[in-house]
């Protein structure tokens, strides 16, 4: 009696000598089709699906070569029963559209996905304890391997800090609570730059416009703002708190507009600014021979707004990679993952100062007639 031919055995030559395909079976390569195409064991197999150290280059490059050619997708779900980890970061967000946590959350889900984990989001409807359990249960319950904090309200933060979380997890963010867990961009050293660079134009009378109350981010940026204004003798000036959208910065700058002793705004984001600079535009003030624009973020548009805007640039990127590298570290610690970077002290991510056209040198005052 004869045996079927398996369609996903060893492949056939070709007429130049290539192997061919095997003929479709309806159904998707596993791991046994992957290890006869690569002519490994389907225990060879595994080890480079779960990053085994022991293995020598060559043999994991034909693998990772015949899944690419069966177009072998690793089943996640098993994957799981065999290494107890689910290979997934859960990320805790608040909801908003504000581009710093939509490009921190972007960043850090692109540095899993390099890292080989997926990522699973939770966004919060509220920033009380309710909401929050909530979404820490659910993704609990999906059996995530750390968790990402990425919830900028410092109301947030303070609630979280009431909660007993046992799973390796990183704040993106400062909070005093959770020191030990912390990653964040240095938002008042980035206020700090803005503050400076106007100053070393000659500003004196410069006005900051903050972003709204409970924020991290707002919080940092005064602090940055108000230390660098009072080391060079200067008396701090916020603005009512905007909202983070260019409709508040308009409404704001339509109060300073009428004030000519104002040379130079800085703003807590770019949205803002670009407020700003409708609102001074419309009120006959120039910038920036009239008055001095900064924001902070460097989105995308910036570049583009006229006069182009100097900001600060965060590296969401970099942000990203920390995050995630020491979130591994701490799941290694845990003895549940691969390892990452050690855990411990974590340096922030320094912003930069992009100058464009939005800033000048303060015009010398006009002389009484």
């Amino acid at each position: 009696m004869s045996t079927p031919t398996d369609a996903a055995g060893p492949p056939e030559a070709g007429a130049a000598g290539e192997r061919t395909r095997p003929a479709a079976t309806g159904r998707a390569a596993n791991i046994r089709d992957v290890a006869r195409r690569a002519g490994v064991s389907h225990q060879t197999v595994s080890r480079v699906l779960n990053g085994h150290p022991s293995l020598r280059t060559e043999t994991r490059d034909r693998v990772l070569a015949a899944m690419d050619e069966l177009s072998f997708r690793p089943n996640r779900a098993a994957r799981a029963l065999v290494t107890s980890r689910s290979t997934t970061i859960g990320v805790l967000v608040s909801k908003g559209f504000e581009y710093g946590p939509a490009a921190s959350l972007q960043a850090i889900d692109s540095a899993a996905r390099e890292a080989g984990y997926a990522v699973d989001v939770a966004h919060l409807d509220d920033v009380d304890a309710d909401s929050i359990r909530s979404a820490l249960d659910r993704l609990l319950a999906h059996g995530v391997d750390g968790l990402v904090i990425l919830a900028p309200q410092t109301q947030t933060l303070s609630e979280i800090g009431h909660l007993s979380i046992t799973l390796p997890f990183v704040t993106v963010h400062s909070a005093r609570a959770h020191d030990d867990h912390r990653l964040s961009m240095d938002q008042s050293g980035g206020a700090a730059l803005a503050t400076r660079h106007l100053l070393g134009l000659g500003h004196r009378r410069i006005v900051h416009v903050p972003g709204p109350d409970g924020w991290f981010e707002t919080e940092a940026r005064v602090r940055g703002y108000c230390g660098e204004m009072e080391a060079w003798g200067c008396e701090p000036e916020l603005q009512l708190s905007g909202d983070w959208t260019a409709e508040s910065g308009y409404r704001a700058g339509l109060a300073l507009a009428g004030d000519p002793g104002v040379t130079a705004v800085f703003s807590s984001n770019d949205q803002m600014a670009l407020g700003l600079l409708h609102a001074f535009r419309e009120g006959g003030r120039r910038v920036p021979e009239d008055v001095s624009v900064v924001g902070f973020d460097d989105v995308p548009e910036a570049a583009h707004y006229w006069p182009p805007l100097t900001t600060v640039r965060q590296d969401f990127p970099e942000l990203g990679r920390r995050c995630v590298a020491r979130l591994l570290g701490l799941i290694a610690e845990a003895g549940t993952g691969p390892a990452g970077d050690s855990a411990g002290a974590a340096p922030d991510v320094v912003p930069e100062l992009v100058i464009r056209a939005s800033t000048a040198p303060a015009a010398a005052p006009s002389s009484a007639p």
